[in-house]
């Protein structure tokens, strides 16, 4: 925890802050769904609307309101132990228990359901990037304990897994599409082109993010 905790860099400071910040990722949220809505039939975005919206609600009050407070940990940033010990990010240190991440469990449940949705190797990749910068931000900034990550990654696609076959059971029972051979469609169904916007929104994110930490750092110096 303490060597994954924090830096001497306030720039690396406000990398993470950013990231962290649900806010920062809503363009690739809108990118993504008129990528669905482009490459589906109405229905089946509203589906894949659902799908998404029923693992970021499972994945967020399993953690929040089932195992939090069953397990009932302190976060490092709380813990009478090792409190003072950890490296925080203007006085950040958020609220409630520790185990799981709900920030781990959402990300990661969301790289399940859309890699398996997809089915593109190059977005699934950046899908786990994301989900593994967007955890580690946890443990960087002291609200979260390694195990807290490694186990809300782990029920979290778990739940995207079950979410996708529950929306694959669904829609084999509202809606049939035959399987594209073509090298320009995934095998289900989304142009590799489109899919590829939506891999370069999330890089071009990262790019904002390392952009305007600059930014955020010298207006909180100040």
């Amino acid at each position: 925890m303490l060597a994954l905790n924090g830096s001497d860099s306030l720039y690396m400071d406000g990398v993470m802050k950013i990231y962290t910040t649900t806010s920062v990722w809503i363009p690739v949220a809108a990118v993504l769904l008129f990528i669905v809505f482009k490459n589906t039939t109405p229905r089946n975005t509203l589906l894949i609307i659902l799908g998404v919206a029923l693992t970021v609600l499972l994945t967020d009050n399993i953690s929040s309101d089932v195992i939090k407070p069953l397990v009932g940990r302190l976060r490092p940033s709380y813990d009478p132990s090792i409190m003072h010990l950890i490296d925080t990010f203007n006085g950040y240190r958020s609220g409630g228990f520790s185990f799981t991440s709900s920030h781990a469990c959402n990300s990661f449940g969301l790289f399940m359901f859309l890699s398996l949705l997809v089915k593109n190797r190059t977005l699934s990749f950046t899908l786990l990037l994301w989900a593994i910068v967007n955890s580690f931000s946890r443990i960087y900034l002291g609200v979260h304990y390694p195990g807290d990550i490694l186990c809300g990654a782990i029920v979290g696609m778990a739940i995207g897994w079950i979410v996708y076959l529950l929306y694959t059971f669904v829609h084999n029972k509202i809606e049939f599409r035959p399987a594209h051979m073509s090298a320009n469609y995934t095998r289900s169904g989304f142009l590799v082109e489109d899919v590829n916007i939506m891999t370069s929104a999330i890089y071009l994110t990262f790019v904002f993010i390392t952009i305007y930490a600059l930014i955020y750092i010298n207006n909180n110096i100040l």
